[in-house]
């Protein structure tokens, strides 16, 4: 009886598990909640405009002016996508997404650059005219090239009392129809003025309607119409009649409301994406995924038996687990937050690893099945917190640092950390006792630990060290090889540097020596530049051309150079466009969030091992890592740039996990040494019990970062790339390097290490 209720248990966990893979893959209810089709996607995934402005001034901008900016912004971009989205960054910072647009250079030039509206007398009061028009057959129509007199300017118009209203005196303008005076509908702009707006308005149209003149609207540097007065107009609203379609009022609805902004914005970043790229982008994370899940499945079963069964079962509850609560909180699913979730998916098994290495050492001590399960939770639980809650110091500096791409990272990391915990000291057990309950109680189903033999690192560390040492005196050398030729010592990408960056897929591969004598003379030809940097992306089709800042025009021109030259259509195209700001503040912000996270954890391991000498051989562990990590970027010339900041924090936040493992080991073990020859067999001792874990640890995390970087697109594989030189960094200085470091710091610095604890 007592066995068929574990069975009942593990049909019912069985059927939860099927049930929580139908609602990630198609959802729940009508609305498909909790799928993956119902999570919200950023533009690099379903393709669109973003766009970062900055408010001219050294003033900080008040509340209100920032508040209504936004608004009227908002109701801008609204007519191109109902998901848009407006909203502020810092105090003096304005974003704006639109997602899955097709025409996205189009709206980019819309939104570039909003300029100052002004609607302005004809004449002023000595007769004088302000604007003219050589070329329209008669006044009061929107064709034609109306420019300003000689000498007027808009500042002597605003000066001398010409300029009768400005953008920001128009509450409302929309595009509608109206009966004309035959009785047909034709199209119109709607006017509606502020209080102040209407009492100016009001005076400027009684002059002009009694002298015949028009009132020109002056949008960034051209009239956009010059409409005639018909009446004088006291009620504060007004049409604009003349317009040749609907099409054509709605436009100039448009400017007219953009051109109503109280702040001068600059355009600091902008980001066109192709929804092709994003689409390929989900596809090849998919099968990235896929293919990490499978390789830990088989490499848990083969090693670990029955308890890597059940961990395969516990990951498969993590993934349905992570895609119901990315849908459930409405959370914004970017490229790099993908990137996140496949890592915690890989850094998912590290505390079902450890669990299982304890209880299989625990059989070998000869405790029973059932006995050896429950040990290897408590002992492994120290651990299993200490190391998840360094590596979320890590991710909280990301998402509180961090923008953009970064914070996505970040926000799906965090999860991952919180529920790789759950699954491992929830789930995966509530499995394995299911299993064991239903009668699989053979020692043989949960493997054995073999004897651990001793090997002396101690005595070895100073080739370790010279090893570490060797490597970045090699990338020190290759950077200023690489600075002396004029390449630079990293190859920085435009977050750091600014610029414009160009992703193109084509529809075969190039190499290096046609793309340099064919594709970018033509792209320099059509955007009228002379430098322009080639990067191909191993493994596909996809070419990123970097150059100076480009504008919207120059974009269209390469694009129409693309299509016409090599029939790349504006789908398979990505342009990323940053200024100097942007750069400059991302390259502080990356200092700060290492220096932040640096302190961060230090701090926690003090705490947590009483012995700041445990700390500060982690950190040296932890530079040793970044260091290792940087001088790859130097050998492979890999973009240093927003994924390079994710990269070196990442593993750090790996790499103390696996440290911390070892470092708890040692605590555990102190009790045996008494001297300086006991204290080097401890180390050895303790390194030689975990090595193991470290081994299998690392290489499922390696697993799907390689599967990342066999089937991820260009982003992907640059933060792929780096990221398993960091696993197998991270898995050596957690070996060879932190704990000799702690012994040799424990045996010849106590004494200042005492000093300073008091």
């Amino acid at each position: 009886m007592k066995r068929l209720k574990y069975v009942l248990g593990l049909i019912l966990t069985l059927a939860l598990l099927g049930g929580l893979g139908y609602s990630a893959v198609y959802g729940l209810g009508s609305d498909k909640s909790g799928s993956l089709s119902s999570i919200n996607l950023g533009l690099d995934l379903a393709g669109g405009v973003s766009i970062t402005y900055q408010v001219e001034g050294e003033e900080t901008p008040s509340k209100e002016d920032m508040s209504d900016t936004i608004y009227k912004l908002q109701q801008r971009v609204q007519q191109y996508s109902t998901e848009a989205q407006v909203y502020q960054e810092g105090t003096n910072r304005i974003n704006i997404e639109i997602p899955g647009v097709s025409d996205a250079n189009k709206i980019l030039e819309d939104l570039g650059q909003p300029g100052n509206l002004y609607f302005i007398r004809e004449t002023d009061d000595e007769g004088n005219p302000n604007y003219y028009d050589p070329y329209a057959e008669a006044l009061g129509y929107s064709t034609g090239l109306y420019i300003l007199s000689e000498g007027k300017t808009i500042e002597s118009l605003t000066a001398s009392g010409d300029i009768v209203l400005s953008g920001s005196d128009v509450a409302s303008a929309q595009a509608v129809y109206q009966q004309d005076s035959y009785g047909a509908q034709e199209p119109v702009v709607s006017l509606e003025f502020t209080d102040a707006g209407a009492q100016a308005f009001a005076e400027a149209t009684t002059k002009a309607y009694a002298a015949g003149e028009t009132i020109g609207i002056y949008y960034d540097g051209e009239f956009i119409s010059v409409p005639r007065v018909q009446a004088a107009i006291t009620d504060g609203k007004a049409v604009i009649t003349g317009q040749s379609d609907y099409e054509w009022a709605k436009n100039l609805a448009s400017i007219i409301r953009i051109g109503g902004l109280k702040l001068q914005l600059s355009e600091l970043r902008s980001n066109v994406v192709g929804a092709q790229l994003g689409s390929d982008a989900i596809r090849t994370s998919l099968y990235a995924a896929a293919l990490g899940f499978a390789l830990i499945a088989i490499f848990m079963i083969f090693f670990f038996r029955l308890l890597g069964f059940s961990a395969t079962l516990a990951l498969g509850f993590y993934s349905g687990l992570m895609v119901f609560l990315l849908s459930a909180f409405e959370m914004t699913l970017t490229l790099p937050g993908i990137a996140g979730i496949i890592l915690s998916i890989g850094m998912a098994v590290d505390a079902n690893v450890l669990v299982f290495s304890r209880i299989k050492e625990e059989i070998a001590a000869g405790k029973a099945v059932d006995e050896a399960r429950k040990s290897g939770y408590n002992k492994a639980l120290s651990s299993i917190l200490d190391g998840n809650i360094t590596t979320l110091i890590v991710a909280t500096v990301l998402w509180f640092l961090g923008t953009g791409s970064i914070k996505g990272f970040a926000e799906t990391l965090i999860l991952g950390i919180i529920l790789s915990m759950f699954t491992a000291l929830v789930i995966t057990r509530g499995i394995t006792s299911l299993l064991y309950g239903i009668g699989l109680q053979s020692p043989v189903l949960y493997g054995k630990a073999k004897g651990v033999k001793q090997l002396d690192f101690i005595a070895k560390r100073k080739i370790f060290y010279a090893i570490s040492l060797a490597i970045v005196v090699a990338g020190v050398v290759v950077m200023g090889v690489n600075a002396s030729a004029g390449k630079g010592a990293f190859n920085y990408s435009l977050d750091f540097v600014g610029g414009t960056s160009t992703t193109v897929t084509f529809d075969r591969a190039y190499d290096l020596a046609e793309l340099e004598s064919s594709v970018a003379t033509d792209i320099k030809n059509a955007a009228g530049i002379n430098e322009l940097q080639i990067q191909t992306v191993t493994g596909t089709n996809q070419v990123i051309f970097k150059s100076t800042t480009l504008t919207v025009p120059q974009r269209e021109a390469v694009e129409q150079v693309l299509e016409n030259n090599y029939g790349v259509t504006a789908e398979n195209i990505a342009a990323e466009t940053i200024s100097g700001v942007i750069s400059s503040e991302m390259r502080t912000s990356a200092v700060e969030a290492l220096v932040i996270a640096l302190i961060l954890m230090l701090i926690y391991i003090w705490i947590r091992f009483k012995d700041i000498k445990f700390g500060a051989a982690a950190i040296i562990a932890l530079a040793h890592d970044a260091l290792i990590v940087i001088v790859s970027y130097a050998f492979t010339r890999l973009a240093v740039g927003s994924t390079f900041i994710a990269v070196v924090l990442t593993i750090i936040g790996y790499s103390i996990n696996d440290t911390i493992v070892t470092f708890d080991r040692i605590r555990e073990n102190m009790h045996l040494a008494t001297g300086k020859k006991e204290l080097q067999d401890l180390v050895n001792r303790s390194v030689s019990q975990t090595i193991t874990r470290s081994l299998f640890t690392s290489a499922t995390t390696f697993f799907t970062v390689f599967a990342l970087y066999i089937f991820g697109v260009a982003d992907i594989k640059a933060f792929a790339l780096p990221l398993m030189v960091g696993v197998l960094c991270g898995t050596y200085s957690s070996i060879f390097i932190a704990s000799p470091m702690w012994y040799d710091l424990k045996t010849k610095f106590s004494t200042f290490f005492a000093k300073k604890a008091d």
